[in-house]
């Protein structure tokens, strides 16, 4: 008699980050949806201000998970730096209803981003640990998938608001603080990470040579092709510009934000259990290819139907592509530093994140809103021709 082997199980810790990422998102993508609206109808903001708010934000999330990430390897505490950073996140909630001027919105927005940062690699490296090797792409799909379940609840809480509420944007701003605070208690109750690995090395900065000469060549080819990408896939921000723009107006704005986060909930777990059993670069050419339909039809757009359409498959390409970076840096990395392999993938493509949102911004109030997009749109295909170029 032949005993059949129990499949893999999702850990209890992944569901728990699971939660904890659904209810942030729902908190930071409420101010989301909101923000570019509030910026530049009621503060009176520029396309170029709000890439630089976004771009400057995203830099600073992805420049400190470097940090965090080589020190979660040395502490061997990565649920403290969790808490840390969601709860940073947290407090800045209050501060967007509270703003009265662009300067004020850019400290909340940096403030947010900041704790994103310090959150980032250590919850990925988490992850990592916990994850059994045959189902690691699953467990990050998971996470990913209910992360983007608060996207989509987020956006469809704030159209809710802003009617409820006679499109009061500073009224509707003002409800993101309950689910941020409530992920602060969720982390504290219900996360345990496994026996502490501290102490296996002495902490050196992650930048420190010797540091990065332990990472294989296949692992600074994800690093390449990710910043590469970034540049392709500014801030979703111009989405909602872009459905403005088109005729999209008052609490229906953030529709835009419903589509694609909800096309990218539904396809980020298929996508990650297909990276366990599939090629993974076939998958993240797909993705690649439903940015550059993206973008050519965003470029193009000029009714409300279309601009939905171009976000759709905007959140399709995220769908098939964020879990599979992940996996692939999780899986080209020595086991003793994935916090610092996550933490220095995310320093590089923070700053072409920057890169991306203020060239996005510039080009958007130069050339106008087509420009932006044909843009991303090469680059896009440019990532698609080097992801060609090293598939074994």
């Amino acid at each position: 008699m032949f005993i059949k082997k129990s499949p893999d199980r999702i850990p209890r810790t992944v569901w728990t980050l699971g939660f904890v990422s659904l209810l942030m998102d729902c908190s930071s993508e409420l101010v989301h949806s909101i923000l570019p609206v509030f910026l530049v109808g009621t503060l009176g903001a520029s396309a170029l201000t709000v890439g630089m708010i976004e771009g400057v934000g995203a830099a600073a999330a992805q420049i400190v998970k470097i940090f965090s990430g080589a020190l979660s390897d040395f502490w061997g505490h990565r649920k403290r730096l969790i808490l840390l950073g969601y709860g940073l996140a947290a407090l800045s909630k209050p501060l967007f209803p509270l703003a009265g001027s662009i300067e004020t919105v850019f400290a909340a927005r940096f403030l947010d981003r900041i704790g994103k940062g310090i959150r980032g690699a250590p919850r990925d490296a988490l992850i990592a640990d916990v994850a059994p090797a045959g189902i690691r792409g699953a467990c990050f799909g998971l996470r990913q998938a209910m992360d983007t379940v608060g996207a989509v609840l987020g956006p469809l809480l704030a159209m809710l608001l802003l009617y409820l509420y006679d499109g009061n944007l500073k009224t509707a701003l003002w409800f993101a603080a309950l689910p941020a605070a409530l992920t602060v208690i969720l982390i504290i109750a219900g996360i345990q990470e496994p026996t502490s690995h501290a102490g296996r090395h002495r902490f050196r900065s992650p930048l420190h040579f010797d540091t990065l000469r332990l990472f294989p060549l296949s692992y600074w080819r994800v690093v390449t092709i990710g910043a590469i990408f970034t540049l392709a896939r500014f801030s979703e921000a111009f989405l909602v510009l872009r459905a403005q723009q088109a005729g999209l107006s008052g609490a229906i704005t953030p529709l835009v934000m419903v589509v694609m986060s909800l096309l990218y909930a539904l396809s980020a777990y298929p996508a990650g259990v297909l990276s366990d059993v599939m090629n993974k670069n076939h998958l993240l050419s797909l993705g690649l290819l439903l940015l550059i339909a993206a973008d050519l039809l965003l470029a193009r757009a000029d009714t409300p139907f279309a601009v939905l359409l171009g976000a759709g498959l905007w959140g399709l390409h995220m769908g098939f592509t964020e879990g599979i970076l992940a996996t692939l840096v999780a899986s080209t990395t020595p086991p003793e530093l994935k916090g610092s392999a996550f933490g220095l993938f995310n320093f590089v493509s923070g700053l072409f994140a920057l890169l991306a949102s203020v060239l996005a911004g510039g080009l958007w109030d130069v050339y106008g809103a087509s420009a932006t997009f044909y843009t991303g749109a090469g680059f896009a295909a440019l990532v698609l021709f080097l992801t060609a170029c090293v598939r074994k």
